[in-house]
């Protein structure tokens, strides 16, 4: 791949060559945040199920056309998005797609989102709707700009000046979230309560409200997101289910229902052509 007139290296190619993926080079990250570029090299249709993950979800579309997001309350034409840790499930759409995609971890949401993460209800929300005109400028800049390394660089910019001074998670519930991680959702609440000090109940409120999910919830898409790499790896669903934590393999049927819409041999015949 040629580089580009600011510089760029290469963005890597992958799905056979379907996407290039630009990563940022030289600048330091940001706690909690993983971002890259992305552009469907074919200018083809994109069809996509959306996957629940261990993080909020910003896209920052620079295409021509909106990306559509088909879930049961309709279909939204969005410019930016925003996916909860664990959205409904939906299908995102669009022809020629180009974004910048940022991964936020749960208490680096909590700060820079500018809403409780518990009121995003496990949706997918406009960026314009939690953002307003910030998100529009952005979005702009970044379609104005060619070089992949710039507008990773606006974007880290524009994230630093809303993460200034923001509120911090509480320190018990960000070791809850760690130890839920850890443990890669094989965790008991009671334990995470008597780990901080907290009673259960007073936990299932903090974490909740800072989170967006409660701890039972959290664990549960923790232990999902190692269950759905697997399966996308091709390892087989009973094989998964006992490596993941999961009762049996009906208990890994019904979670990979209810977080993805589909069940385990229809999540393992997805493709990463279809997955920036």
């Amino acid at each position: 791949m040629p580089r580009d007139d600011a510089g760029d290296a290469p963005p890597e190619r992958t799905a056979h060559n379907r996407w290039e993926v630009a990563r940022p080079l030289g600048l330091a990250s940001l706690d909690g945040v993983r971002m890259a570029g992305f552009r469907d090299r074919t200018g083809g249709r994109l069809d996509m199920r959306v996957l629940p993950q261990p993080a909020v979800i910003v896209v920052i579309g620079l295409g021509a056309d909106p990306i559509t997001v088909e879930s049961a309350s309709g279909h939204q034409p969005l410019r930016g998005l925003v996916a909860s840790l664990s959205p409904r499930p939906a299908r995102i759409r669009g022809e020629g797609v180009e974004c910048v995609e940022v991964a936020l971890s749960p208490g680096t949401a909590y700060a820079m989102l500018g809403v409780s993460p518990r009121e995003l209800d496990g949706s997918i929300t406009g960026l314009e709707d939690l953002w307003g005109r910030h998100a529009r400028l952005l979005r702009e800049q970044l379609a104005e700009t060619a070089s992949w390394q710039e507008r990773l660089a606006l974007t880290d910019g524009f994230l630093r000046r809303r993460a200034a001074g923001a509120p911090p998670m509480a320190a018990e519930v960000a070791a809850a979230w760690d130890a839920i991680v850890a443990g890669r959702g094989r965790v008991r609440v009671g334990d995470l309560a008597a780990s901080c000090g907290w009673s259960r109940k007073r936990l299932w409120a903090r974490f909740s409200a800072q989170v967006g999910l409660t701890p039972k919830r959290a664990a549960m898409l923790v232990r999902f997101d190692h269950a759905a790499r697997a399966l996308l790896a091709g390892e087989r669903a009973g094989d998964v289910a006992v490596a993941c934590g999961y009762a049996d393999q009906p208990h890994l049927h019904r979670d990979v229902q209810a977080l993805a819409g589909c069940t385990p041999g229809a999540l393992a015949g997805l493709t990463a052509s279809t997955e920036p």
